[in-house]
């Protein structure tokens, strides 16, 4: 079990350095990138090369990368959001694409994982945004493609009709071949679909992965765990009855202040292993 952060922490500006010496600075491990552009330009080979640089500096693991689901993010200006469920051919190619080119992170810097949302969710996505048969389509491309440099594809719990739980295991045992496949469980994401402990439950025997952070059930806020209203301890419980023993990787907004924000994650932290060792 290790824990790390995702560079969602600063994602409305171009990653840094000294970002990824803050996350080691207070005892993370590993991180998650988030492949957007205006954040990280996963398309350029010298970026790729600097990333594995800090990488190696700071002593931290890349455990894994998000797929792109925007070109830009944060800022009034405008921006392209990427659907691979679009019933539309061309943008649901875009989209296939973009995380394709995500995936080629890994020739230089191995990871496990990419983390990938099929749609976009219900509350923000157009009525043809979400459609299962572009989804399963494109997931078998993606996953196709990240068999080719050694990934496992994690869908991720949002909150569409085909992320949540139940649908994302269907999706799994029905519609995708191989075993290089399983499910991300999002546990904000999980509380504003219902309850956390039985999304746990269902996800069991998929899950490879996950995304840490808290809300009041009403908004997807990225808290730090405790900070919302998310039953941490029966959350936790449960996953240490199905045996989960990877990486707690917690996704959080970083507001104006990441450093106070890594803080209260590193007390959460500690919570969490208290919670998980007496469980």
């Amino acid at each position: 079990m290790r824990f790390g952060i995702s560079t969602h922490l600063y994602h409305d500006r171009r990653l840094e350095r000294a970002h990824l010496a803050q996350i080691a600075e207070y005892g993370f491990e590993a991180i998650e990138l988030f492949a957007t552009k205006s954040h990280f330009d996963y398309r350029s080979d010298t970026a790729i090369a600097e990333l594995r640089r800090w990488l190696d500096e700071t002593g931290l693991a890349l455990n894994s990368v998000h797929a792109p689901i925007t070109d830009v993010f944060g800022g009034s200006g405008p921006k392209t959001t990427y659907t691979n469920a679009t019933s539309a051919s061309e943008r649901r190619e875009a989209a296939v694409k973009e995380s394709e080119a995500a995936l080629a992170i890994a020739k230089t810097i191995p990871f496990s994982t990419m983390v990938l949302h099929l749609g976009t969710p219900a509350s923000t996505g157009a009525p043809d945004d979400n459609v299962r048969s572009a989804a399963v389509r494109s997931l078998a491309e993606i996953v196709a493609a990240a068999e080719r440099v050694g990934v496992r594809v994690a869908v991720e719990v949002i909150p569409n009709r085909l992320s949540d739980p139940e649908a994302l295991v269907r999706v799994l045992e029905n519609d995708v071949e191989g075993t290089r496949t399983g499910i991300c469980l999002d546990f904000g994401h999980a509380h504003l679909i219902g309850d956390v402990a039985d999304a746990v439950e269902t996800v069991a025997e998929h899950i490879v992965t996950t995304h840490i952070h808290d809300n009041h059930g009403r908004e997807d806020e990225h808290l730090v765990p405790y900070r919302g209203s998310i039953d941490w301890d029966r959350a936790l419980v449960t996953m240490q009855k199905i045996g989960y023993e990877g990486t707690y990787l917690m996704e959080l907004a970083g507001g104006g202040n990441p450093a106070s924000v890594l803080e209260d994650a590193r007390r959460a932290r500690e919570r969490f292993e208290r919670t998980l060792a007496h469980a």
